[in-house]
């Protein structure tokens, strides 16, 4: 009670919803007007930023007859190859006195965008070993694919069969796999060798160098404090998905209960059906696929989503070319990647270095010590003793009381640290949200490399410490071999 008054909750919740929402109007509403000045187009034809991203690039910068849209077995064979940016943890802990240097690539995918050529037309396939026939051919190849057995971090990753599932790792061994011809030129570079069976043959063009150099431009003219600034990073990065996106949606329909008996009869196949909620007198049904899986009285197959996998296929191989130039340097030792990250520990020469310039290295920390337990969960003390701790899965308010030395305890073998978060869960059915405690278990994974441990004596005790990796090993089945 204040002055008389009561406090009421509900009302105080109302208010809160309220100013919530006229927040969020002045937002979309100045947000709308910068796009609308710059590229003359209305966000809310666009519900996401990867779609709106795309319009611009199809209104202001495509080509007629340049990009295609792939679908069917061509769509599905090349994205077998797909496989995203590279993420591995190398060498668990820095050394003693020694300092670890973290870099990241200004824009790595916009820089690819726009200095390497991407596949356009329409794909022709082939039968039988391309490369045999031509100089260095353009598209995707489906090889046998044996690695190198010396190299310590290998370059070419694939999804391999795990314990723990389908894991994205780069492996040594043979086994066959789709690949884009660039990235397989690459590798041989570094001994892979490469029987190709068939594949599919593309023209080459630089179809978006002019969209990246002028949003890049118009980023660079506003400081990072201008919503323009943002807008046009967002723009910037949010293209390259857009390609990728799998266009076997789902869509979900509400339908009274004694209407779905007649829909179900429709569906070409039943099991395409993922969901049923019951809404009381109604039903809330979800299927994959709708324009595949209905016949033509529901939907007339006419949507179109123009997705093409072979550029973004591209673009992140061109990604994990650029970065495999930091893979197997001698001149330093590399503890950690991800997919536009490195940490080493030696400076990088001062050519490779620029805040501004694309495709060009940032020194983010210089760090006194550092510990990799896995692939995006590390800690860090940079050089002002500030302790930096990054846990995917694990929210910002749970990692709070975790240090470096937290993470330093579980390179001891078997042990783990359990942590508590509030995750939030939503109930449609119901028309609910929830907030319920989950356990997250903090612990060495080796769902990427093999682990190597070293029998170390602590105190009166030899325990087994986790000090380095090194590759999995496959077999033509795509299974880990080298496990034990």
């Amino acid at each position: 009670m204040d002055n008389g008054k009561i406090w009421n909750f509900k009302e105080e919740a109302k208010l809160y919803c309220e100013l919530d929402c006229i927040s969020l109007y002045q937002v979309l509403t100045k947000f709308n007007t910068l796009i609308f000045n710059k590229f003359k187009l209305n966000i809310n034809n666009y519900p996401t930023l990867p779609g709106l991203s795309f319009a611009i690039f199809r209104a202001h910068y495509l080509k007629d007859n340049s990009i295609h849209m792939l679908s069917g077995d061509i769509s599905k064979d090349i994205r077998t190859g797909y496989t995203g940016g590279a993420v591995d943890m190398y060498v668990p802990k820095s050394f003693d006195n020694s300092k670890i240097y973290a870099y990241d690539v200004n824009s790595l995918y916009p820089y690819v965008m726009r200095d390497f050529k991407m596949p356009i037309g329409n794909p022709i396939y082939f039968n039988g070993n391309i490369l045999k026939k031509e100089d260095k051919p353009f598209g995707f190849f489906y090889c046998n694919i044996t690695a190198p057995d010396n190299l310590e971090h290998p370059i070419i990753q694939s999804h391999i069969n795990t314990n723990d599932g389908i894991r994205t790792i780069s492996p040594q061994g043979a086994w066959k796999d789709m690949i884009f011809s660039e990235e397989m030129y690459n590798a041989m570079k570094l001994g892979y060798k490469f029987d190709v069976k068939w594949g599919y043959l593309f023209n080459s063009d630089f179809i978006f160098k002019d969209f990246v150099n002028d949003i890049y431009e118009l980023r660079l003219k506003y400081p990072k404090s201008d919503p323009m600034n943002y807008t046009a990073k967002l723009i910037l990065n949010s293209l390259y998905g857009r390609f990728g996106m799998d266009d076997n949606f789902s869509q979900s329909y509400i339908m009274s209960k004694i209407d779905y008996k007649s829909f179900e009869n429709k569906l070409n196949n039943k099991e395409s059906i993922q969901d049923i909620i019951d809404l009381g007198g109604n039903y809330l049904v979800q299927i994959k696929n709708p324009k595949v899986e209905l016949n033509t009285q529901l939907d007339n197959g006419s949507e179109k989503h123009n997705v093409n996998v072979a550029v973004a296929s591209a673009i992140s191989a061109y990604g994990r070319i650029y970065m495999s130039q930091f893979k197997n340097d001698p001149d330093y030792i590399l503890f950690n990647t991800d997919t536009d990250s490195i940490y080493i520990d030696t400076p990088l020469p001062d050519s490779f270095i620029s805040e501004t310039e694309l495709g060009k290295m940032k020194l983010e920390n210089i760090c006194s010590k550092a510990i990799f337990i896995a692939p995006k969960v590390y800690g860090i003390v940079n050089e002002k003793g500030e302790e930096i701790i990054k846990i995917k899965g694990l929210t910002e308010d749970s990692r709070v009381n975790i240090t470096v030395d937290n993470l330093e305890e579980l390179l001891v073998k078997d042990n783990s640290l359990e942590v508590n978060q509030d995750k939030w869960y939503r109930n449609i059915a119901e028309g609910n949200i929830s907030v319920k405690e989950q356990i997250y278990t903090l612990k060495v994974t080796g769902n990427k490399r093999k682990l190597i441990y070293d029998k170390t004596l602590q105190g009166d005790n030899l325990v087994d410490i986790f000090v380095d990796t090194e590759p999995y090993i496959i077999d033509e089945n795509k299974n880990i071999i080298n496990i034990e």
